[in-house]
């Protein structure tokens, strides 16, 4: 049987996510087995070791996982004496997230290999090139974020 391109090779999303994909599954090979974090755990840390204290709703719409895995990803970081919960003083029904001295220990030591990693990856294209693609990776998370308004 003749091979044909697929649609699914030729849209955009599919690409996109495979993509994604790739380059987080390399990045978390490095810290999966020196530091025995999974991706979401990983992104969570990423995000609080960037943004500082923040709530588990604050945390699904910065990485845009849903509420499950965000929860299991902060009980695991929990248990582990990476995160630590506060009282959220403006709603009672929720918490605050940040990272412990550990948890802060962990991130700097993750950080750079997960730069460095990145740096080999995107080497692939020109400054330029990342430039470009920054801009358009904004422009789309833009137009799927007021999409997303609109379904509300």
């Amino acid at each position: 049987m003749p091979q044909t391109q697929s649609r699914l090779s030729d849209f955009m999303p599919y690409r996109m996510a495979i993509t994604s994909n790739a380059v987080s599954g390399l990045i978390a090979g490095e810290y999966r087995s020196e530091f025995g974090l999974k991706i979401p755990e990983w992104r969570i840390m990423a995000v609080l070791g960037d943004a500082g204290s923040l709530t588990q709703r604050d945390l699904v719409r910065a990485t845009l996982m849903d509420k499950v895995a965000v929860n299991r990803a902060c009980k695991v970081l929990e248990e582990r004496g990476l995160v630590q919960r506060s009282p959220n003083e403006q709603d009672g029904r929720s918490h605050h997230l940040e990272l412990t001295a550990a948890g802060c220990d962990l991130h700097g030591k993750i950080w750079p290999q997960a730069v460095e990693m990145y740096d080999r990856i995107f080497a692939a294209i020109t400054p330029r090139e990342q430039e470009k693609l920054r801009a358009i990776l904004d422009k789309l998370l833009k137009a799927a974020r007021a999409l997303e308004g609109d379904d509300k």
